[in-house]
């Protein structure tokens, strides 16, 4: 009798082990990022930087030592709630389609006297860089949840879009890459990700809806004009300058394929 239940004590054990070789063979490499984020998801270290662009946005600051809560985000001077999931758009004070960071920069601009040129030059993580980083956290945090809705009335923001389509189809580089290249298909991905066709919704809920972003690998949080310029980097091509037309462009063309979209950000990547 003892040695009948040591056998069957043996056989339950490797049905145990045999389901759970089968259920990690059909567990995606991208269901197990899913599930190392979620884990990671309480204390996101985003955080911080929320708290931290909160203060900036009300403290005075600047030569004209005043604060950003009249900064007007496309719904009206100081209203935050909502402004990120319309974001890039046209603003007829400055006669350009901005995102979320080159808007901010503007305002630093009007409102504290801040030299947007030098902003603009800083290296990421750096100076006023580094604030307008936590800025865009704290702001795209107050619409998580809301659904993207980019606008596409301008004549601008249509003329946008369409250079950010071309943008993101365009190869070049050593490598002959584009953003397509990875982000264009379905089933693609690099290493252990799997990557998501950014040409459409919901691919690009997950792509351009989730940042800013703390990613964990570096221990950084990253808005989306640095998330760019790491796509440019990977493509082998000379980084875009902040701000510059491509950058909002592509921007405008990955929100406009996002529309319904639920915000998530702040998220947390690898």
């Amino acid at each position: 009798m003892k040695r009948l239940l040591q056998a069957a004590g043996l056989a339950s054990m490797a049905g145990l082990l045999v389901t759970g070789a089968v259920q990690a063979q059909t567990k995606s490499a991208g269901d197990s990022i899913a599930e190392y984020r979620a884990m990671l998801a309480d204390g996101n270290p985003s955080e911080l930087f929320e708290a931290k662009g909160e203060d900036l946005w009300k403290q005075k600051r600047g030569p004209k030592n005043a604060s950003l809560e009249q900064c007007d985000l496309g719904k009206g001077p100081g209203v935050i709630k909502g402004a990120f999931v319309e974001l890039p758009r046209y603003f007829k004070d400055t006669g350009r389609v901005q995102d979320l960071e080159t808007r901010l920069v503007s305002c630093m601009e009007t409102l504290q006297g801040f030299n947007g040129a030098e902003i603009a030059k800083t290296p990421f993580g750096q100076g006023e860089q580094a604030n307008l980083t936590a800025l865009a956290t704290f702001i795209a945090a107050e619409s998580r949840d809301l659904r993207f809705n980019l606008p596409q009335e301008h004549a601008q923001e249509k003329q946008m879009y369409a250079m950010g389509q071309r943008a993101f189809f365009y190869r070049g580089g050593s490598h002959d890459f584009s953003c397509a290249t990875c982000h264009g298909d379905e089933g693609k991905r690099i290493r252990l990700q799997e990557l998501p066709n950014l040409t459409k919704n919901p691919g690009d809920g997950v792509g351009f809806a989730a940042w800013p972003a703390y990613r964990v690998s570096n221990g950084q949080m990253w808005g989306m004009q640095l998330r760019l310029n790491d796509c440019f980097r990977q493509q082998r091509f000379p980084y875009p300058g902040f701000g510059s037309d491509v950058t909002v462009a592509l921007s405008v063309y990955m929100g406009v394929n996002a529309k319904g979209a639920v915000s998530a950000v702040p998220t947390i990547k690898r």
